[in-house]
């Protein structure tokens, strides 16, 4: 059983910058058992004072558009300028084994190797927008062991950004050119919320492909509102492989953060953000407590059944569960 002692010992040790300590913080807040779930909220608690100060950025894009390698090359140029470099990486859970590759680290050899930078792979668990149930906490936890900036990517556009969006300050979209029709597939919903969009591999003979592809997008973009009050999202050009158009990049990043904080904007995104935090993990704790109920699993399976067999409509099926959880009729009071 995890001691007061070592939750102290696990809190000296991130707010001296151990890695070690770091990692088996993320592990306890990333654990489902219920006295680990209560020693990592406690430990979060307790550094709380010591978060908040980082530049928090996420990354997401197409596949195949270079994600990795962009995060990579911008965190070795971010450690030379004197950051402390964290990315979270989110691993796809698979729908039917549950399993995760987690083999995110292994592609950023160079930037992993680097004392001043930080990188977790997690699973995604089968969570919308790309991002794993414990995101937000390790975030907490890498703030509060000093790191300046975290990056933390996606695993790509898919059924909903919105989640990344809503725990980051800069959301970045990381798109190719060449891909025929530069506007196909991607929908409007990223393309609203990205705050900064980077059409990357830009070298060689893709060049003035990748400038075309700037061109349409920033028209595109004149017909949709900004992610930011005040902000003109631009569309930049890069290529990692080649380290161009990087320093630029983070300028735009830099500039961004500038806005939020300048117009107050930072201080209500974090509040809103925080309070869809909890509303979030209300719906799920309640959920959880309704399962939980005597009697709730077999009115769910029998729900299932009948309205398999066309013996009742969906919602007559939505309230015997609700009766069966003993939640009839509660709303109302």
């Amino acid at each position: 059983m995890r001691t007061r002692q070592s939750l102290a010992e696990l809190k000296e040790g991130i707010t001296a910058g151990d890695r070690g300590a770091l990692s088996r913080a993320i592990t306890l807040a990333e654990s489902r058992r219920a006295d680990d779930q209560e020693h990592a909220q406690e430990l979060i608690a307790d550094l709380l004072p010591e978060t908040g100060k980082a530049i928090r950025v996420g990354i997401t894009g197409v596949p195949g558009a270079g994600k990795s390698t962009t995060i990579e090359e911008l965190g070795l140029q971010l450690i030379e300028k004197g950051h402390k470099v964290a990315v979270l990486v989110v691993d796809p859970t698979s729908a039917r084994t549950g399993g995760s590759i987690l083999g995110d680290k292994t592609r950023m050899n160079r930037l992993s190797s680097e004392a001043e930078a930080f990188i977790r792979p997690s699973p995604s668990g089968g969570v919308l927008g790309g991002v794993a149930r414990k995101t937000r906490e390790a975030m907490l936890l890498c703030e509060a062991a000093g790191f300046d900036v975290i990056i933390i990517e996606s695993v790509g556009v898919g059924q909903s950004e919105a989640e990344l969006a809503e725990m980051v300050d800069c959301l970045m979209l990381l798109l190719v050119p060449g891909a025929g029709d530069e506007l196909q597939g991607i929908k409007r919903g990223i393309m609203e919320l990205a705050d900064v969009i980077v059409v990357n591999k830009a070298d060689g003979d893709r060049i003035p492909m990748a400038k075309r592809a700037r061109g349409d997008y920033r028209h595109a973009l004149r017909m949709l509102p900004p992610s930011t009050p005040g902000w003109e999202t631009p569309v930049l050009i890069a290529s990692a492989t080649e380290r161009t158009g990087l320093v630029d990049v983070w300028n735009t990043v830099e500039a961004h953060r500038s806005l939020l904080e300048e117009s107050g904007l930072l201080h209500e995104r974090r509040r809103r953000q925080t309070e869809r935090w909890l509303d979030s993990m209300i719906e799920e704790a309640v959920l959880a407590a309704v399962h939980g109920r005597p009697g709730v699993e077999k009115a769910i399976a029998d729900a299932r059944r009948d309205v398999d067999v066309g013996k009742i409509t969906v919602p007559q099926a939505t309230q015997l569960v609700v009766e069966a959880a003993g939640l009839a009729g509660e709303g109302k009071k």
